[in-house]
């Protein structure tokens, strides 16, 4: 699984050269980290009406746009899937509010 998102980065890393007006993801990136933060806020509220409305098409459908967006902002900020997959390892088989707790010590 983590495969497609390896192959996503790489070719979001490969946009950052690109001209914003061949590539999307060029744009983005040439419109900042705000214009990339808008579309994410967009994709999560889209995913949550989806979710309110149980259509589970559309459920995957913008659910999809809210990681490939999110994927683009990881990108935009130097860091890869595998940061934060490795950062999922790390919390797996510790409950919830072990994983809470720990982060407000810090």
């Amino acid at each position: 699984m983590s495969e497609i998102l390896n192959k996503l980065a790489r070719t979001l890393e490969a946009r950052k050269t690109a001209a914003p007006d061949g590539s999307y993801v060029a744009s983005l990136y040439a419109k900042g980290l705000d214009a990339i933060l808008k579309k994410i806020g967009e994709e999560a509220t889209e995913t949550v009406i989806a979710a309110k409305n149980g259509d589970r098409a559309q459920i995957v459908h913008e659910t999809a746009d809210l990681w490939f967006h999110t994927l683009v902002l990881l990108a935009h900020q130097g860091l890869s899937p595998d940061d934060v997959l490795s950062e999922l390892e790390r919390r797996f088989g510790r409950s919830g509010l072990e994983e809470k707790a720990a982060r407000r010590g810090t």
